[in-house]
């Protein structure tokens, strides 16, 4: 006979009921990163837009924008492609100014992940790169998105956490967490660092 157990006599747990007695994990560690290799090495900039990048919509993308501008000044120095992503309405002109696209960098136009429907590794591969360096807004979609699509790809990611920004501090704790933990493949292709660790070989 088979064993019946009432549903009311089960504890029901999900996580709406449960969200304010769980613990905050601790931060994931961050590493440094040698650019060994430029000629196969990518710097990615995703859906920066004057619009929403600026002091009063989004004041911690305003804040890395220094940070992704001395990343792009010696990535550029260096040789690497240089990739910018424009969301579904976005243009490059709305591209903050101290971050603009130069002619020959590669524009791919999508929702959060930047491959979908895009020839963004095809652009890679005939480039022969192997390593992409993700930058952007927003951490919890494009970043978050094309940077674990990146790496399910086979693709080495390094993801500077000052070079991404959210709406909201979780969006981007949640992004750190999800790159550095995620199953799959994805964590062990994915590098959490800061720009400042980031190094380019002479």
């Amino acid at each position: 006979m088979a064993l019946v157990v009432p549903l009311a006599g089960i504890a029901q747990a999900d996580v709406v009921a449960s969200w304010h007695s769980v613990q905050m994990p601790s931060p994931p560690p961050l590493k440094s990163f040698t650019v060994s290799d430029p000629s196969h090495t990518a710097l990615l900039l995703l859906d920066f837009d004057t619009s929403t990048c600026n002091e009063e919509e989004r004041p911690t993308c305003a804040a890395s924008l220094r940070h992704v501008e001395d990343l792009l000044r010696k990535s550029r120095r260096a040789n690497l492609m240089i990739v910018y992503s424009l969301t579904s309405t976005g243009t490059l002109a709305a591209v903050p100014s101290r971050i603009a696209a130069q002619g020959g960098d590669t524009v791919v136009q999508s929702g959060v992940d930047k491959f979908l429907k895009t020839d963004l590794e095809a652009a890679l591969k005939a480039r022969g790169i192997d390593t992409v360096i993700v930058t952007g807004t927003m951490a919890h979609g494009a970043v978050l998105y094309t940077a674990s699509e990146a790496a399910s790809r086979g693709f080495k990611v390094v993801v500077p956490i000052d070079g991404m920004s959210s709406k909201d501090p979780f969006g981007e704790v949640a992004a750190a967490w999800v790159l550095a933990n995620a199953p799959g493949g994805v964590s062990k292709n994915v590098t959490l660092s800061r720009s400042g660790m980031i190094q380019f070989s002479q």
